[in-house]
C-alpha cells in the first residue's frame, strides 16, 4: 500500500486525504392551483290574490267603466337585470428565474456558497478547499475515475487526526482508531439530499463541463467521467479483518498482495474503515440509480 506523505512512519504517521463526494441531485417544482363554490338559493312562496272589491255604478251607467282601485292594472315591473359576475382568473405563478451563474474564473464563492447551502447545516465549511474548486473538483473526480488520488486537488481538507498503526505480536496492524478520522466525511455524504443534490449539480454542470473540456476531453462529458469516478468506487471491498501493514522506507503498505495492488483510489475507501465504506458506497449507489 503506497500511502505516501498521510501514512508515513514519522509521528505515527500524518493525516490523508478524503473520499470523493459527488454533487449529484435533481429537483421536481410541482404547482397545484384550483378552488371554488357553487351558490343558489330559490323562493317557494306564492303571493295572496288581491282581494275583490265590489263597485257600485252610477244611474245611468256610463258608456266606459269607471276606474277605480279594483280594475287599475298594476303596472308590469321589470326586474332589475342581474349583474353578471366577472369571471377571476387564477394568479398565474411565474417561472423562478435562474440566478446568474459567475464565469468560470470567478466562481469560488459562488460555489461555496452552494455547497453550505446543501450541506443543511452540517459543519462542513472548515473541510472545503476553496481555492479554484470547480476545476480542482473535475481534475479530483477525473483521477479517481483512473484509481488514482490527487491529493493536492482533493475538495475537502485531510482529517486532523493522525494516522495509527498498532502492534500486536510483532506484526503490524492498522489501527481501528484511524477508521474515525472519516467519520465526518462519511456520515456528510450519508445525510445529503438527493434531490437537491441534483438540483446543484445539474446547476453547476456548465462550470464543470467547462473545467473538463480544459483538461483535454474532447469525446467525453464530465457526467459521464463522474460516473466512472463512481463505478471505480464502488469496486472498492468492504474489509472487516484486522489488515496487517509493512514499512518499506518510510512508507505503510499492505501485507496482502491483494489489497496491495488496488488502485488508490480503492485504498482510501479501505483506510476508512468497514463501516465509512458501506456508508460512501451506498450513496453512490443512489446517487447512480438518480442519475440513470
Amino acid at each position: 500500500m503506497q500511502v505516501n506523505e498521510e501514512d508515513r512512519i514519522a509521528p505515527q504517521a500524518q493525516s490523508n486525504s478524503p473520499a470523493n463526494t459527488g454533487w449529484v441531485v435533481t429537483v421536481v417544482l410541482l404547482i397545484a392551483v384550483g378552488a371554488g363554490y357553487y351558490f343558489w338559493s330559490s323562493d317557494d312562496t306564492e303571493p295572496e290574490p288581491h282581494a275583490r272589491t265590489e263597485v257600485a255604478l252610477p244611474e245611468p251607467a256610463p258608456a266606459q267603466p269607471l276606474v277605480t282601485e279594483a280594475n287599475v292594472p298594476e303596472p308590469e315591473v321589470t326586474p332589475a337585470p342581474t349583474p353578471e359576475a366577472t369571471p377571476v382568473e387564477a394568479p398565474v405563478a411565474e417561472a423562478p428565474k435562474a440566478e446568474p451563474l459567475p464565469v468560470l474564473n470567478e466562481s469560488d464563492s459562488y460555489v461555496h456558497d452552494k455547497v453550505i447551502e446543501i450541506a443543511n447545516g452540517m459543519a462542513i465549511n472548515a473541510l472545503l478547499n476553496d481555492s479554484d474548486m470547480v476545476r480542482q473538483f473535475v481534475v479530483f473526480v477525473d483521477n479517481i475515475a483512473q484509481g488514482q488520488l490527487a491529493r493536492k486537488t482533493s475538495p475537502l481538507k485531510a482529517p486532523e487526526q493522525s494516522f495509527s498503526v498498532t502492534d500486536i505480536t510483532n506484526k503490524t496492524y492498522l489501527n481501528p482508531d484511524s477508521y474515525h478520522r472519516y467519520d465526518v466525511y462519511a456520515e456528510f455524504l450519508s445525510k445529503l439530499d438527493d434531490k437537491q443534490l441534483l438540483t446543484t449539480y445539474k446547476r453547476l454542470s456548465p462550470l464543470l463541463e467547462q473545467a473538463f473540456a480544459e483538461l483535454g476531453y474532447p469525446d467525453m462529458s464530465f457526467d459521464a467521467r463522474l460516473r466512472e469516478a463512481m463505478q471505480e468506487l464502488l469496486a472498492t471491498p468492504v474489509i472487516e479483518q484486522p489488515i496487517e501493514l509493512y514499512t518499506i522506507s518510510v512508507n505503510y503498505q499492505f501485507v496482502d498482495p491483494k489489497l496491495e495492488a488496488l488502485p488508490s483510489a480503492q485504498k482510501l475507501l479501505i483506510r476508512m474503515g468497514p463501516d465509512n465504506t458501506r456508508k460512501v458506497k451506498k450513496v453512490l449507489r443512489r446517487l447512480l440509480e438518480t442519475m440513470n
